[in-house]
């Protein structure tokens, strides 16, 4: 059968066109020696949005991945959806899918006058590793209640119920909610959008600069009360817990640094946002998870106390610890 489907770009044609120019931030050593090292990109903004700080390319984009939810979640409110804030930290996160954070989707989709029949996203086990064990232990298989963006897809869907716009084909090109979402992300970053794809679960990704991913969270901590970024950020602040999830980095980083918004991508991208207005937005080349937090909370170090924990892991040999995952 032949295949209707737009052929790829072979990986060797876009890197000469697109490769970023990182640098070394995070090693892992092992005994005496250096095992392995992440490569990657940082920006830090002063409170003004001036580049205070910067590590390997300043000016090449990346998709923010799901960093981008907390921007979406200012969108769905300025065009008037309510929600409250356990549901809207929910619609700001990749949860760890355990059964606290599948009832608030349900929630949002009931309050709405939806089923979780309407979710669009793909189906996953829940993320978090305890959630992801218990759940198999039970019976469960994958979902898309389960999928860590089920919270941002139920609200999606609660507005466009709201407004009266298609549900079926709320993740379709040309659809008003996703000219919703791209406008949002243009104003809160500052940048204008000149290249999207899609996402995991189905929405649009756009690339953004490091610095315009931290501008945008930048504007939820800074933002006046009583407008929808200040709602946002508030939500986050209060649930920390529904963003990510019990045992997950960026909840702990939020529970330890008072005020802090931080929402982390797929891919080795993390954004932060401090109460004063600093922000920084990290991007690892190799997407490489277990990098991401240690060279963010080496960054945020130079600008508040961080917990040890964050800062560095143990290489363990033999159950003890002989080596050390830490920012360069």
């Amino acid at each position: 059968m032949t295949s209707t489907h737009t052929p790829l770009p072979a990986p060797q044609t876009l890197v000469g066109a697109s490769l970023a120019q990182h640098e070394p931030l995070v090693a892992a050593t092992r005994g005496q020696a250096i095992e392995s090292i992440h490569y990657g990109s940082a920006v830090v903004l002063d409170p003004q949005g001036n580049v205070l700080r910067h590590r390997g390319d300043r000016q090449a984009k990346f998709y923010p991945r799901s960093a981008l939810k907390p921007l979406f979640a200012v969108g769905l409110l300025r065009a008037e959806l309510e929600l409250t804030d356990e549901q809207l930290a929910l619609a700001s996160a990749s949860h760890s899918g355990s059964q606290r954070h599948q009832d608030v989707a349900r929630s949002t989709l009931s309050d709405a006058g939806l089923r979780v029949e309407d979710l669009g996203n793909s189906t996953d086990l829940p993320y978090g590793t305890a959630e992801r064990e218990a759940w198999l232990a039970a019976g469960g298989t994958a979902t898309q209640l389960a999928q860590n963006c089920s919270g941002k897809h139920a609200a999606l869907l609660a507005l466009c119920k709201l407004k009266g716009w298609d549900l079926p084909g709320y993740l379709t090109d040309g659809h008003p909610l996703l000219e919703l979402l791209r406008d949002t992300v243009q104003e809160l970053t500052g940048e204008k959008i000149t290249q999207q794809s899609t996402d995991g679960c189905g929405t649009p990704v756009y690339l953004l600069s490091l610095a315009g991913l931290a501008r945008g969270f930048a504007r939820l901590a800074l933002a006046a009360p009583g407008s929808e970024e200040a709602r946002v950020a508030a939500a986050m602040r209060s649930y920390p817990e529904l963003v990510a999830g019990e045992g997950r980095d960026v909840t702990a980083l939020m529970r330890s640094i008072p005020g802090a918004i931080a929402k982390d991508g797929f891919e080795g991208i993390q954004a932060v946002a401090l109460t004063d207005g600093t922000a920084l937005a990290v991007k690892i080349a190799d997407g490489g998870d277990r990098a991401r937090m240690p060279i963010t909370a080496a960054l945020l170090a130079e600008h508040t106390t961080v917990p040890g924990e964050l800062l560095s892991s143990p290489a363990l040999g033999g159950g003890q610890p002989v080596g050390l995952l830490a920012a360069l």
